[in-house]
């Protein structure tokens, strides 16, 4: 099976500076320590190891074990940022004091990128041949500069599915079969009546979170905030469809903030029933809900996506300049993203590959996930996989422009007019060019 997603060529980047990673290496070079200049190599002493820092779960742990196993001279030790969020703003503040505390492999959310091509100085070129074709090829144009450097390793993809509750359909009245309910949204008009429908029978949430739907439907916009020209353009029909329909069904979502306590709590009262659910979401809604699942609680994933295909997430590993140990950190990146290794990431903890060799593997492809009713979770996902025809174009100022969105929708949620919200989102977007 071959799978191809098209996306707008990359274009040089237009102006000067732009985007937060910029902005703080334009303050860090006024210091002693400049994070474009590549630090001093150094052997790996007795005791030293090379340092990764992941954030969520990225399912290295055993890995890394394996690998520290089989390389005793070169030991990898892996820390834990529970939150891309707090990562990130720990990212930008070494930035800031010349690239004092960053590892030596940087774990970078997928929509990070767009900054780390704009400012690709500060990071180790990747590019070799043993990785060619590794990937699949939206994932390489994501971190791959203009005049050909690779900036990142990718480590999974997103393709997303429909998570439900199967329990909780059936109390309200409808199919609990996942062939059933994905016929009952193919489409998010359709997606929508059915949270109607549901909404007369049960308290329970039909979905998770405005702002998870919103992105969902952000993920197939192809210009959802910048143009290929890294024009910031934030009048489009297809940008304020998803305003409008997202805003005007809040009360089928809990009202919560994604991946705030309260939407970590509404999974277990009064429930979610259904989730925008990429492979890696499965660890959250496990989280959530709890693992085993509570009694007469029954998860189920549905082979279907509202309006066809749609990725969301998908993290990188990058080499920061300042990394005093490049050439053993690239050695571990290029084993840890290999397929065989992203296989046995999937089994784990159903981050799906991003390597096409994974993407045709009987580990894969065969793979069932007991707590969603023994759904076959590899066939299904590879299926997203391949139903994928618009990868959203991500310029430099995409990951600060998505959080004043998704701050817009949050706002409404709270009860702010949505004309007002809006005219807000358009005052903090105009603050960010």
């Amino acid at each position: 099976m071959r799978y191809t997603i098209s996306r707008p060529v990359r274009r040089s980047l237009a102006g000067a500076a732009v985007g937060v990673l910029v902005l703080g290496l334009t303050a860090a070079c006024g210091g002693d320590d400049d994070p474009k200049q590549s630090a001093d190599q150094e052997d790996l002493a007795a005791g030293d190891a090379i340092t990764i820092t992941t954030f969520g779960e990225f399912g290295y742990d055993a890995l890394i074990e394996q690998w520290n196993e089989e390389n005793p001279d070169t030991q990898v030790e892996q820390t834990k940022v529970s939150k891309w969020d707090d990562w990130k703003a720990e990212i930008t503040t070494s930035l800031q004091a010349g690239g004092k505390g960053l590892p030596d492999v940087v774990a970078l959310e997928g929509d990070y990128m767009p900054a780390v091509v704009a400012a690709p100085d500060v990071w180790v070129d990747l590019a070799q041949s043993e990785v060619e074709g590794r990937w699949l090829e939206f994932k390489v144009d994501e971190a791959t500069t203009d005049d050909g450097q690779l900036l990142g390793y990718a480590t999974d993809a997103g393709p997303e599915a429909i998570c439900y509750r199967k329990d909780l359909f059936e109390a309200a009245g409808l199919p609990g079969d996942r062939e059933e309910v994905a016929a009952l949204m193919t489409t998010w008009d359709d997606y929508f009546a059915l949270g109607e429908e549901f909404k007369k029978n049960s308290d329970a949430n039909f979905y998770d979170a405005s702002g998870s739907i919103a992105q969902a439907m952000l993920n197939q916009v192809e210009f959802p905030f910048e143009q290929a020209d890294n024009s910031v353009d934030i009048s489009s029909d297809e940008l304020k469809n998803v305003w409008d329909t997202v805003t005007s069904h809040t009360d089928l979502g809990s009202k919560a903030v994604q991946w705030s306590p309260d939407w970590t709590a509404a999974f277990k009262k009064p429930g979610n029933a259904t989730v925008a659910c990429p492979g890696w979401m499965r660890n959250n809604i496990k989280e959530n809900t709890g693992d085993p699942a509570p009694d007469g609680v029954v998860w189920d994933i549905a082979d279907v996506f509202p309006g066809g295909g749609g990725n969301w997430g998908g993290s990188y590993l990058t080499i920061p300049k300042s990394s005093t140990h490049q050439a053993e950190a690239l050695e571990f990146i290029t084993w840890i993203t290999a397929p065989e290794q992203q296989a046995k990431v999937f089994e784990l903890t159903g981050n799906f590959p991003s390597q096409v060799e994974a993407l045709q593997s009987e580990t894969v492809l065969a793979a069932t996930d007991e707590y969603f009713n023994n759904a076959p979770a590899g066939e299904i996902f590879s299926n997203r996989a391949a139903a994928i025809t618009v990868q959203p174009y991500h310029g430099p100022l995409y990951s600060d422009i998505l959080q004043k969105f998704q701050d817009a929708i949050n706002r409404v949620d709270q009860g702010t007019d949505p004309d007002k919200s809006w005219a807000t989102f358009e005052q903090d977007v105009a603050s960010l060019q």
